[in-house]
This record gives C-alpha cells, structure tokens and sequence, in this order.
C-alpha cells in the first residue's frame, strides 16, 4: 500500500504498528498518524523525525467538526492517489463494569470514541478511498494495496464468545463496531474497498495490563501479516492478529 492512515498512536498498539510498518520491507511511502496531544506522544514524534514518511496529526477525533480538516491534510499529501487504508485504532475501555455499577457517562464515552468516531471518519474518508479503489490497475479485487477499512474491535465484542458477561461500556460499543463493520462491508463491496475487524489479541499496553501474554510488537507484526492476506473473500470478516475467524 502506498498510504494509510492510522487512529491513536500516540501509544500502545497504534505507536506499535506505525513502528512496524516503518521497519517493514516494503513500508507504504506515506503513513498518517493520529494523537489527541501531541506534547504526550514523544516516542511518536521522534521516530517521525527519523522517518519522514511519517506524518503525525494532531486531533481530537471526538470532535467530528474536525474530520474533514483531517481529510484535507491528508488529501493534500495524497494528491489524485487517494488513501489506501483507514485504521480506527483509536479506543477506550472501562473496565469490570458490571450491571450495578455501571454509568451513563462510561456508556457514552465508550460508543463516542469506539463506535461513532470511526464510523464518521469512515464516512469522512470514503471519497479518498474510493479513489486509491478507483486508480488501482487491478480493477477487480479487494485488498490493502488497494483500498481498506480496518476497525479495531475486540473478542470482548463478540456476542457468541461472551462467557463472562460484565464489561457493558466497552463490549456494547465493539459489538456495535462489529455491526458497522459487516454493513460497511457490504455497503462498499460495489466499490472494491475490503472492510473487515481485528482483534489484535490480549496485548501488554496500558488497557491490557501488564498480565497480557503478547507484546506489541508481536501482535501488530501478526496484524499486518494477516492484512497483507486478505482479499475480497474476506471482507466482512472479524479476525484474530493471527488470521484465525472470529465468531461474532
């Protein structure tokens, strides 16, 4: 792929697969990514110093006002190529919320920052990627070289693997991920644009813990290994990092 834009990489596992991508064999030319403070992303700003594909945005991707400056910051330095893929990484959990205890404001929080800002940058970014869709010479066929939209969802969304309950903010909004996922799938399969949700796995980052049996690095190189896999028979797909089919 020869751009993408990726959500939240001011740490964790946004920062971890900018790293990834940059250390690639064949890094795409141009890598877009987001943080809602920049001053709290060092670690990012120095490797874009290193690496001058690297573009880092600062936004706060809650305010939906903002996106369409995004998607000219970025369309400026696309030019007629479009973007490639869209990766809402960006999210939020509350955790070990269970039914007496849960509140309206972790509710809401959840589904702004997990569901309804990748939607509308989804949304937002949809011209872009229907033209890197629309310039690719392979005319038939989907996948990241062309134009995608990964959305970073979790197991804790799945509704069938749900043994445990609890956890209503954060499973309620990736489920809701999940949904938007499969309707975007088959909202743009006309278009060639593969859509599909991740689960990077249980990682060590700041919302997995430190008793998460992956690293980063690991998780995010499996990522992207899977995405360089998929076609069009896999769009509407949630997967592991790993590339095993998650039941939703």
């Amino acid at each position: 792929m020869r751009s993408i834009l990726i959500t939240g990489c001011n740490r964790g596992l946004g920062f971890g697969l900018v790293k990834s991508l940059v250390r690639s064999n064949n890094p795409p030319e141009k890598i877009f990514a987001t943080c809602r403070d920049v001053d709290k992303a060092a670690e990012l700003t120095a490797l874009a110093k290193e690496a001058k594909t690297i573009h880092v945005i600062e936004i706060d991707l809650r305010n939906s006002d903002e996106h369409p400056k995004l998607v000219k910051e970025v369309a400026d330095h696309v030019g007629n190529a479009g973007l490639n893929v869209l990766f809402n990484n960006a999210g939020t959990s509350t955790k070990f919320a269970r039914l007496p205890l849960v509140k309206e404001q972790q509710l809401t929080e959840n589904f702004i920052i997990n569901t309804v800002a990748p939607i509308l940058l989804a949304k937002a970014f949809l011209p872009l990627l229907k033209q890197a869709a629309a310039n690719h010479p392979n005319k038939q066929g989907m996948s990241i070289e062309k134009a995608a939209i990964i959305n970073m969802s979790s197991t804790l969304g799945s509704i069938t693997s749900n043994d445990a309950g609890g956890f209503y903010p954060y499973r309620c909004s990736k489920a809701a991920l999940n949904a938007a996922t499969k309707s975007m799938s088959l909202d743009l399969k006309n278009d060639n644009i593969l859509v599909i949700a991740m689960h990077p796995g249980w990682v060590k980052t700041d919302m997995g813990g430190s008793n998460a049996p992956l690293d980063v690095e690991t998780s995010t190189r499996d990522m992207l290994n899977t995405l360089e896999s998929l076609t069009e028979r896999h769009t509407g797909a949630f997967f592991q990092h790993d590339g095993r089919t998650l039941p939703w």
